[in-house]
């Protein structure tokens, strides 16, 4: 099994990683079969589970349920699971709910916000769990940051960004993910944490790691596709096609081909 050490090894050895969401124990053994290194149980079940046309309504009981159908499917990849809108509002919240998912089967909890999040952060490190802080575009923020769109487009905005990532390292966080950024400041801040690995999605291709949502690296998703994502099912064929595009994601994403260019914000900044 994939551990946390592991992805700092990959960092160190400038070597990339591949990590989809998942929900459910037939998908991660697919996932396991197509060695994806590591799966996030993304609180975006909300949208692509359940219906709903946010994350907001996610509780930490879905996200449990979700975690442990996937850790029962897959005993390869290195499990990461969000902590939904609102469960991480006071320290004991974060704690409880944390203790939630991780005995469900989560290896990390991911949680989404800036430099306000570093005691939590600390605490739940000095507790003996470990965390990934998403930032950019945080989608239980939607509302806030007024829609689902780029983040970080100026230079004051791209400073105020990285501030908040060393916020959060330096409380502990032992991975940054960030979501919708220019690829610019994906490749700036993969550079100034040298021990902490970087997962990107629509951050370009020089971080560590990248995420997908499964149905929209399927095709799975209907309506505006956002500009980061590829249709790996449509390059293949067969009765083992889904299977073959958890493969060639993992191979895209490790010999740097994707993200290409046209998946990534060429912002100058």
């Amino acid at each position: 099994m994939i551990s946390l050490s592991d992805l700092r090894r990959f960092k160190a050895e400038a070597r990339k990683f591949s990590c989809l969401t998942c929900y459910d124990a037939s998908m991660a053994k697919a996932m396991e079969i197509a060695q994806i290194d590591s799966i996030l149980i993304g609180d975006s079940l909300g949208m692509s589970i359940q219906g709903r046309d946010s994350t907001l309504p996610v509780t930490v009981d879905d996200m449990a349920y979700h975690t442990a159908a996937v850790r029962r499917g897959n005993s390869h990849a290195f499990i990461m699971t969000d902590l939904p809108f609102m469960s991480y509002a006071t320290l004991n919240d974060a704690l409880q709910n944390s203790r939630t998912v991780m005995q469900a089967g989560a290896q990390m909890v991911k949680m989404e916000g800036g430099a306000w999040l570093a005691e939590t952060v600390e605490v739940l490190t000095r507790n003996g769990i470990p965390v990934c802080v998403h930032l950019g575009l945080t989608p239980q923020s939607v509302h806030v940051l007024g829609g689902y769109k780029l983040q970080a487009r100026t230079r004051e905005a791209a400073d105020q960004l990285i501030s908040d990532c060393k916020a959060v390292v330096e409380a502990g966080a032992a991975i940054l993910l960030l979501e919708c950024v220019p690829a610019q400041l994906g490749q700036e801040i993969s550079e100034l944490f040298p021990h902490t690995p970087v997962i990107g999605i629509g951050a370009g291709n020089a971080t560590d790691g990248q995420v997908l949502v499964v149905q929209d690296m399927l095709g799975l998703t209907f309506g505006r596709v956002a500009k980061f994502v590829r249709n790996f099912m449509k390059e293949q064929a067969g009765e083992t096609a889904i299977l073959d595009a958890f493969k060639a994601y993992h191979a895209a994403v490790l010999d740097g081909s994707f993200p290409a260019k046209e998946h990534t914000f060429q912002v100058e900044l």
